[in-house]
């Protein structure tokens, strides 16, 4: 293993920390800063270099994963796009992705419970404006506020991509199926949303 270097290349030795860090902690969520170090190839002090401490990692790992969502919400949900036509879209870009932000969820339940909170506000605030758009325009149900709604409906992609059995069996479609219909979708449209949203 290496010490990397500081300078032009720090940038993408960072992001590489990064990406190995996701898939570390996404896997094992206890893992330490050294089981990020052997993992990326170098030796923990390029690790402190970059990340002082676990708590430094652990915050730049939810900017970066709400700033991934931000951004794919932002593409697959335009206001001129049918609300349910984007919810599906978006599930569909964001399930294949969901190992990368389980580490959120994790996140969410401990410690760092206030601050994920506070990161992924924007996030939480578009989905439940689309959810509320949808239920004006008759889409989704109002059996539950839109922003109630919208974090149930969002966070059972997550519940479902936790079980790694489900990983390895679920069509990408069942997922947003599931979804729509906890929007309250009826099922015959839901189906028909979850199928071209999955091939897609």
């Amino acid at each position: 293993m290496q010490n990397e270097p500081s300078g032009p290349r720090g940038g993408d030795t960072r992001e590489r920390l990064l990406d190995v860090a996701i898939e570390v902690l996404g896997t094992t969520p206890d893992a330490r800063m050294g089981d990020v170090a052997s993992a990326a190839g170098v030796v923990r002090r390029t690790v402190y270099g970059y990340f002082p401490t676990r708590s430094d990692l652990l915050v730049a790992l939810a900017r970066r994963a709400v700033s991934e969502i931000a951004a794919v919400l932002a593409e697959d949900a335009p206001v001129g796009k049918a609300a349910d036509v984007a919810w599906a879209d978006f599930i569909a870009r964001l399930w294949p992705m969901t190992h990368r932000y389980r580490v959120l969820v994790v996140l969410r339940r401990g410690e760092f419970g206030e601050g994920i909170h506070a990161l992924l506000g924007d996030v939480e605030q578009s989905l439940a404006d689309l959810v509320e758009r949808g239920q004006r325009s008759g889409a989704f149900g109002r059996h539950l506020p839109a922003g109630v709604l919208s974090q149930a409906a969002w966070s059972a992609v997550f519940t479902i991509a936790d079980d790694e059995l489900s990983r390895m069996e679920l069509d990408v479609s069942a997922v947003i199926l599931t979804s729509l219909l906890m929007l309250g979708v009826p099922e015959s449209r839901a189906k028909v949303l979850a199928e071209q949203a999955g091939r897609a």
